[in-house]
């Protein structure tokens, strides 16, 4: 009797794991981000006694670097609602455009350590008088945009694009090619006061 009850009570589990046992297999999901909305693509002009102006979008803020290494026209585009700044300064040339050329490139790899690749596309504007390099760094970096711009003779602006949160480039992707087509912008609207 103890027999039966125990093939009985084997039969019963092996079913039971049976059951159970046929189901799908548990597959984990890929971590999922929020959705990202952007407003509309609307600029407005830069215009003050810097001796640039440009446009830049109207989602965003001004606010000067007030820090005791500022130079006048040193500023931050902010977009608040993406933790996000664009770092603006700017330089007056005076026989150092190598220097300063050299310091740029060294910034933008800086990043190299950390990053998956570093792109440079040239910019040259012979009818504004604008040059520079815009740089695409790709990876989970601090800054994933740099860019100069100068006329060769008497005016350099560099800037680049950070953000306050942990550098996730799968992320923070979309945000970061939205704010490309901005910086772009920037660069083909600049024009100098001086030229």
């Amino acid at each position: 009797m103890r027999k039966k009850r125990a093939t009985k009570y084997l039969a019963a589990v092996a079913f039971f794991c049976i059951l159970v046992g046929c189901g799908d297999n548990a597959v984990p999901k890929p971590r999922g981000y929020f959705r990202i909305d952007f407003p509309p693509k609307e600029y407005q002009l830069y215009n003050t006694g810097c001796p640039f102006i440009f446009e830049y979008p109207v989602y965003s803020n001004i606010s000067y670097d007030v820090g005791k290494s500022a130079e006048p026209c040193w500023f931050n585009i902010e977009f608040p609602r993406y933790r996000a700044k664009i770092y603006i300064s700017y330089k007056k040339i005076n026989g150092n455009l190598a220097d300063v050329l050299q310091e740029s490139h060294e910034f933008a790899y800086s990043h190299s350590i950390k990053a998956d690749a570093i792109t440079e596309q040239p910019w040259l504007n012979p009818e504004r008088n604008v040059y520079g390099i815009l740089y695409d760094i790709k990876g989970n970096t601090a800054s994933s945009l740099q860019f100069y711009l100068t006329d060769s003779t008497n005016n350099f602006i560099r800037g680049a694009l950070y953000f306050a949160a942990t550098p996730r480039e799968d992320s923070l992707a979309p945000v970061i090619e939205h704010f490309r087509e901005d910086i772009i912008h920037l660069i083909e609207t600049l024009k100098w006061k001086d030229n």
